[in-house]
């Protein structure tokens, strides 16, 4: 006897969950953007969010081994223990995010002070970090949206992109906390 089971958004409503996570693909780089531009604009007076770079850190480094541990399960076809360390690499980025958001809502960017290679290596790593960034929250809706639905074939190729990608930012994000840390205020 087999048994099937529903997804868990309904297949009627497909076109506009795709709208509503194509919306949030754009509009939560661009709150980013406009935290960076404007940082005055949503400060509270007050507000004690210096502690949050190191809470970020952590989070990455949890979303990273969350990635790499569902990998590890959906190789040897344990499909549930993969979702349960996928959705909680999801939990965790979103936690991020949020807190990202909060900390860069209430501090200007904290500038670079390296010197030689070193300020080198730092941009090159931040200038792909950001840029993946970007392009992370829409991979991973959609690679979310698509395992929602049980649309695996789709599921399975753009898992293909958004796992190394995903992977990176997490690192590369715990790898420039690292060394922008010693000129934090």
């Amino acid at each position: 006897m087999t048994t099937t089971t529903q997804p868990v958004i309904e297949p009627g409503s497909y076109t506009k969950y795709k709208i509503i996570l194509g919306t949030l693909a754009a509009v939560v780089p661009l709150l980013v953007a406009v935290l960076y531009y404007f940082p005055e604009t949503f400060r509270i007076p007050g507000a004690q969010v210096k502690f949050l770079p190191a809470v970020n850190a952590v989070l990455n480094s949890l979303t990273a081994i969350c990635l790499v541990i569902g990998y590890y399960f959906i190789r040897r076809n344990q499909v549930v223990q993969h979702r349960l360390m996928m959705s909680a690499a999801f939990l965790l980025g979103s936690l991020f995010l949020v807190s990202y958001v909060v900390y860069h809502s209430q501090v200007a960017s904290t500038h670079f002070g390296g010197v030689g290679v070193i300020r080198y290596v730092y941009f090159i790593l931040l200038l792909t970090h950001i840029s993946l960034a970007v392009v992370t929250v829409g991979l991973v809706l959609f690679t979310l949206y698509f395992a929602l639905t049980q649309q695996f074939s789709k599921h399975r190729r753009i898992a293909r992109w958004t796992f190394p990608v995903w992977l990176y930012v997490s690192v590369t994000g715990v790898v420039v906390y690292f060394m922008i840390a010693p000129y934090y205020t």
